[in-house]
């Protein structure tokens, strides 16, 4: 705080010194005010993220947008008019003939034997020589079957050599080699704990539960071991996935925080995840693959796509900007949905209350511009990639044009 000064004191104080301290206060005036406002926006933007729903959708930071301008946002110059049986279709959607069928083909068949209905039944209802058969009905359920354990009890023929060159010592029958020496673990009993715990998300202690629940007791610490000594089988697999993946002209990467306990550090020491996958239009075989780092360090990615030439998509994060600036072949390119945050954010902090400036907002017409962006996109999901590309040539790239030039 300043000095106060006294109603006294400004009457007497020379007309020099009364406009420095007018100008002074002006000026911390101004200051506050700036400070006021970016709390507000700091204030709003909190109180969505905690009470407000989770969405950057337009309708959802403008208000109820659709009340006036509903034609303006949604009219498409372009669109065609549809046609009349485009136009004229039946309310009730007519049921799918054989779709049951289609389901249930590749499932095993059991035959059940047929529900018969004896002589003396039909001639007690019908009457003696009142009735003949028809056609029977055919119809399908589908049995549950929970899983189910079998101990394999091996037996080794062993022979060992009374004369001759080998004597004394021991033959034994060819078997199948162990997953791990010694150990109770089959490939298929393997395969239930990695499904269990990475496919369908469970705690090793609840498939042990449901383990013992079937008269099987497996503690969680066995398979843990077991899981660790997979690992490194699955090594030379993930090493091949990654050399497929890196063979495609488009991927994506991503990281996300974790913590990994029992690493020499402290608990809550945070480690990353770093995912490496294919792009939505590499259908025949999905790729994705996962990468523990200790650290959120540019040599992480760098060395992963050091060989790499190609298009990686991924957030705004630097690393991956440091990746494309050292790489010759790699050129980065951000993602849409990570761009537009900051816009959401800044229209959040104008708040529902100013429309007139929110519409105005350069924030705004970003959001509408990606939104139209998207829009278009939709559209492109069954072309191939040379129609999908003429597509984008004439109907993405005047809207992306118009987003950086937007003012």
């Amino acid at each position: 705080m300043g000095k106060q000064y006294t109603a006294d004191e400004l009457t007497k104080m020379e007309s020099g010194a009364l406009s420095r301290i007018v100008l002074m206060q002006q000026e911390q005036l101004s200051r506050l005010a700036g400070d006021y406002e970016k709390l507000l926006e700091q204030l709003r933007i909190a109180s969505q993220a905690r009470f407000g729903r989770r969405s950057e959708k337009l309708d959802v930071i403008d208000g109820q947008m659709s009340l006036f301008d509903e034609a303006e946002a949604a009219a498409d110059a372009a669109a065609e008019e549809p046609s009349a049986e485009e136009v004229v279709s039946s309310y009730r959607r007519k049921k799918q003939k054989g779709k049951r069928e289609e389901d249930l083909k590749d499932l095993p068949e059991e035959i059940i034997p047929t529900h018969s209905v004896s002589k003396e039944e039909l001639d007690a209802f019908y009457g003696e020589g009142n009735w003949k058969a028809m056609p029977s009905e055919t119809y399908k359920r589908v049995r549950y079957e929970p899983a189910s354990w079998k101990v394999e009890v091996h037996t080794v023929e062993v022979y060992v050599g009374t004369g001759g060159d080998h004597q004394d010592e021991f033959l034994r029958g060819e078997r199948p080699k162990d997953l791990i020496r010694n150990s109770i673990v089959t490939s298929s009993l393997g395969a239930a704990v990695l499904n269990g715990k990475y496919v369908l998300a469970l705690p090793l202690n609840r498939i042990e539960q449901e383990f013992q629940r079937n008269g099987l007791s497996i503690s969680r610490q066995t398979m843990a071991n077991w899981i660790i000594t997979f690992s490194g089988y699955l090594g030379p697999v993930w090493e091949r996935m990654k050399t497929h993946l890196l063979a495609l002209p488009v991927v994506q990467a991503d990281e996300t925080p974790t913590q990994v306990i029992r690493d020499g550090r402290p608990a809550d020491t945070k480690s990353y995840m770093w995912l490496h996958r294919s792009g939505e239009f590499f259908r025949d075989r999905q790729i994705v693959l996962y990468e523990y780092q200790k650290t959120r360090h540019h040599d992480h990615p760098l060395d992963f796509y050091r060989d790499y030439t190609g298009i990686l998509v991924t957030d705004g994060l630097q690393q991956y900007h440091l990746v494309e600036q050292k790489s010759e072949g790699v050129t980065n390119a951000n993602c849409w949905a990570h761009a537009r945050r900051d816009f959401a954010d800044a229209c959040k902090a104008i708040g529902k209350n100013n429309p007139k400036m929110l519409k105005k907002s350069i924030a705004h017409r970003a959001l509408e511009l990606i939104a139209k962006i998207y829009h278009e996109e939709e559209k492109l999901g069954g072309l191939t990639a040379e129609e999908r590309l003429e597509q984008r040539r004439a109907r993405v790239e005047p809207l992306v044009e118009a987003y950086f030039c937007a003012r």
